[in-house]
């Protein structure tokens, strides 16, 4: 009897062969399901409405602005030289670009920019200089009339029954100079602060030209040198910013020069109507007075009274005062929200509002810079706005890659919670 083979009954299938990666993955897996689930936080609590929540925001916001504007302020009051030398420089520079771009087609660069200041100035003088000959060629004719004009005023005044018992000229004259001698101290004093007020402002445009020099014939070049300080990628936001500044404020340059030749127009043709001598010249006087917000036109006013009163006597001296404060008027109230909002891109309600506060707050020099500076931020503004608006799509497909796999992985973590 032979033996049977032993048989070895297989218990197990045969194993496939794994491979290292799929190993890893399992252990992934049982790590990822013995770890333990996530708790949810519960909700912050949140107080309020969310309009009282808003608010609140915008408040903080609207105090954090203003801070920024008070302390600004604070450091122009402590630099006013140098602020006023920088305004006036960057005035100078729009009115005098586009005739130095003009001289830059036949001559070198700087060669141009330096003949358009000198052309500047050789037209302001000869403007000045028309006036004051003019004036001189008829002085003693004047200064004989002016002499007539008062003496006239003074019967006129005094044969009212209303003024009469204001006195005689004579007695005007003794209580003016006594009054005169009484606040002689306090004159001087005046006087001394006048002389510091003319050297700051003789300091003021000296800076302001050499400053004007540089911003003609290296302009570009120190534009660049503040970009570099930018980040690379922040370069188009901010060349855009900048050009949208400068147009605002050489529009207020431009709608500063419309308004002061539309007031010498009206201003001579209202002088040659009535009848009064060197119309021409004072209405030269009241181009240049517009440049200099409520002084310059106050000063062409009782200027151009006085020639009146010198000429014609007392009557056409008030038709003229009347007239020209009509022209001032039509000045500030229409021409300038009118030509220079247009060109600024202010409504006219919202330069009056500027204007008074910045009166307010600043004087005159705060009048002065009101609207220039409220035109130039509203541009900068506007176009970091719209450069925003337009970069919002553009950036949504760049950061969808990048969100995928988070929320990829957020899903696919959601069975291990569930197996837990």
């Amino acid at each position: 009897m032979t033996a049977d083979a032993p048989t070895v009954a297989p218990t197990t299938a045969a194993e496939s062969p794994t491979t290292p990666q799929q190993d890893a993955g399992e252990q992934d897996a049982r790590e990822t399901a013995q770890r333990p689930a996530v708790q949810e936080l519960p909700p912050r609590a949140e107080f309020g409405a969310p309009w009282i929540r808003s608010t609140g925001d915008l408040a903080w916001k609207l105090i954090g602005i203003g801070l920024a504007v008070a302390l600004a302020l604070y450091v122009v009051s402590l630099v006013q030289l140098v602020f006023v030398a920088l305004f006036l420089a960057l005035v100078f520079t729009t009115v005098l670009l586009p005739l130095g771009d003009l001289y830059d087609r036949v001559m070198p660069r700087g060669l141009a920019m330096a003949a358009s200041l000198l052309t500047a100035v050789l037209a302001v003088g000869g403007l000045v200089t028309y006036v004051v000959s003019s004036v001189v060629s008829r002085w003693e004719e004047l200064a004989t009339e002016f002499g007539t004009g008062l003496t006239d005023l003074a019967e006129l005044l005094t044969g009212n029954p209303l003024l009469a018992g204001l006195g005689t000229p004579s007695e005007w004259l003794a209580d003016g100079g006594a009054w005169l001698q009484a606040n002689a101290g306090d004159y001087v004093g005046t006087a001394a602060e006048s002389a510091g007020s003319i050297a700051e402002g003789a300091t003021a445009v000296v800076l302001a030209i050499f400053c004007t020099v540089f911003f003609l014939t290296q302009g570009g070049r120190m534009w660049q040198w503040v970009l570099s300080l930018v980040p690379a990628d922040r370069h188009d936001r901010w060349q855009a910013a900048a050009s949208a500044g400068w147009t605002a404020f050489s529009g207020f340059t431009r709608g500063m020069f419309f308004v002061a030749l539309a007031d010498g127009v009206l201003a001579g043709v209202f002088l040659s109507v009535v009848g009064v001598p060197l119309a021409l010249p004072l209405s030269v006087v009241v181009f240049l007075g517009a440049f200099v917000p409520m002084i310059g036109p106050v000063a062409a006013i009782v200027i151009s009274a006085l020639v009146a009163l010198a000429a014609k006597g007392p009557v056409l001296a008030l038709v003229v005062l009347i007239g020209m404060i009509v022209v001032a008027q039509i000045d500030a109230n229409v021409l300038q929200p009118l030509i220079t909002g247009k060109q600024v891109s202010l409504h006219p309600v919202v330069m009056a509002l500027v204007v008074a506060g910045g009166s307010v707050l600043g004087g005159l020099l705060g009048a002065v810079v009101a609207v220039p500076l409220t035109a130039v931020t509203w541009a900068v503004i506007s176009t970091l706005r719209k450069k925003a608006l337009t970069l919002a799509p553009t950036l949504a497909p760049t950061l969808a890659p990048t969100l995928a796999p988070t929320q990829a992985a957020a899903q696919g973590a959601a069975p291990a919670h569930e197996a837990d």
